[in-house]
């Protein structure tokens, strides 16, 4: 007989959750009482603890920045690039502008 094993965990978008053990520190925050009062009621509804939900909310907001840090880097270096290879800097600015335009949609 094959042993069952557990589901994987699903954030909201239906993407796997790859949790691992990691090194961490305690902090301490002051959260006004009617924001957490909030909390608390979202996480009953999730069914997870506050720090749990925190957690998640600390994950997602950083993953969005750190995308956003990642595309200006990739922007950067395709200025770079492209200053090489085009002397016009409006064509160079026109470029990247619809590239801009283009990954925002």
């Amino acid at each position: 007989m094959k042993k069952q094993t557990e589901q994987p965990l699903k954030t909201e978008e239906g993407f796997d959750l790859k949790l691992r053990s990691r090194d961490s520190k305690p902090v301490t925050i002051h959260i006004p009482a009617d924001t957490l009062a909030s909390l608390e009621k979202i996480a009953v509804g999730r069914d997870m603890s506050v720090e749990a939900l925190l957690k998640v909310y600390i994950g997602q907001s950083m993953r969005q920045d750190l995308a956003k840090l990642s595309a200006n880097r990739v922007l950067e270096k395709t200025a770079q690039v492209l200053k090489q290879h085009i002397q016009s800097e409006e064509e160079v600015s026109a470029i990247l502008k619809e590239i801009r335009v283009e990954t925002v949609s």
